[in-house]
């Protein structure tokens, strides 16, 4: 299957190569070249690029190019970034910059200005408050938070001698656009499920727009996605019911698990030392999949290499504002999402896959 979207991607590629040299437009001129060819970045695989990005945003190729262009000719104008951290474990922090896949989204990131990182900045104490005050009062960057927010009490997250909650309040006021990364930043996570009673965004800024970026941690390819189409079209991507972008977010789990075919002829995994079942549906063992929606199966992690169910491990919803709490304990069937899968498989609620 993987040989085949290669070659798809390959066509792709080359059809926008040929279109572009049909059309005499000169959309990857030297200066885009140069910034490509300094990050090691063969053309072809740039234009195979833009055409997967351009069909995910929903953009023809040569307008999805054009717009990338010009988005890195004018690297100047591009909002800075604040990057807060809340009551997270740095997860998604370690994931984003761990990127290696698209390398093409290398040079979109090297064009954004990342004012305020408490892990990721050279600056420290004073200088990076300092950074972080400026750009606030400047306004127009884009706001991405990592962690949840204490509801139960703000002295469990105390940031410079600050609540957390101050901190974010204030620094949503003049953002330009907010994304909320991983489960924690989004509903709460495993943060929700302890003392601190954590909450996400969608809570602790009520009123405004939030694009979270669910699972644990964040995909990366989500969040270099989600900046890139804001850099090339200036608005958010569409967004779900639950402000999640209908991009990645669209499909269930388990209708791309390649165990799929087991759920629905009633093989489940029982005995995680019996040969026979080592392929067959994690249900019983407290698989989320059935009520998860992400990517992940198709997406993949670690440059593509394999994802959670496809290494022997369940989906724990971690896409959901469910997880941690309603998914707990993981790999069992005593938890209430496992609960409502089981009863909708005996209703008949889930119909074989054509």
């Amino acid at each position: 299957m993987q040989r085949n979207i290669n070659c798809f991607l390959m066509r792709k590629g080359l059809s926008i190569q040929r279109r572009l040299t049909m059309k005499g437009e000169r959309i990857l001129d030297n200066t885009l070249m140069k910034i490509i060819d300094a990050h090691g970045i063969d053309r072809r695989d740039f234009l195979k690029y833009c055409a997967a990005t351009a069909a995910l945003f929903g953009l023809s190729e040569i307008s999805f190019t054009t717009k990338l262009a010009d988005a890195v000719e004018s690297a100047s104008k591009k909002p800075p970034v604040i990057w807060l951290e809340g009551q997270d474990c740095a997860g998604c922090t370690i994931a984003f910059l761990g990127i290696s896949n698209p390398p093409v989204s290398s040079i979109i990131l090297d064009k954004i200005s990342l004012r305020y990182h408490e892990t990721a900045m050279a600056a420290a104490g004073y200088q990076a408050e300092e950074a972080y005050r400026e750009t606030m009062e400047k306004g127009g960057y884009v706001l991405i938070v990592e962690g949840s927010v204490p509801a139960a009490d703000d002295r469990y997250c105390m940031i410079g001698g600050r609540p957390f909650r101050t901190i974010l309040e204030e620094s949503a006021k003049n953002a330009s656009a907010i994304i909320a990364v991983g489960a924690c930043a989004t509903y709460g996570g495993i943060p929700a499920a302890t003392p601190s009673k954590g909450i996400g965004l969608d809570k602790a800024l009520p009123g405004r727009t939030i694009v979270n970026l669910p699972t644990c941690p964040v995909h990366p390819d989500h969040l270099a996605g989600t900046i890139l189409y804001f850099l090339t079209t200036g608005k958010l991507p569409e967004l779900d019911k639950i402000g999640r972008p209908v991009m990645y977010y669209r499909e269930l789990i388990h209708d791309n698990c390649r165990r799929r075919a087991h759920f629905d002829a009633g093989e489940f995994l029982t005995d995680w030392n019996d040969p026979k079942q080592k392929n067959w549906c994690m249900l019983q063992k407290g698989c989320k999949g059935p009520m998860t929606y992400a990517d992940c199966p198709v997406r993949r992690w670690n440059d593509g290499i394999n994802f959670c169910i496809d290494c022997g491990a369940v989906c724990m919803g971690c896409a959901e504002p469910g997880f941690y709490a309603q998914m707990t304990p993981l790999y069992s069937v005593e938890n209430e999402t496992s609960k409502k899968i089981l009863a909708m498989r005996e209703d008949g609620n889930f119909k074989k896959k054509a």
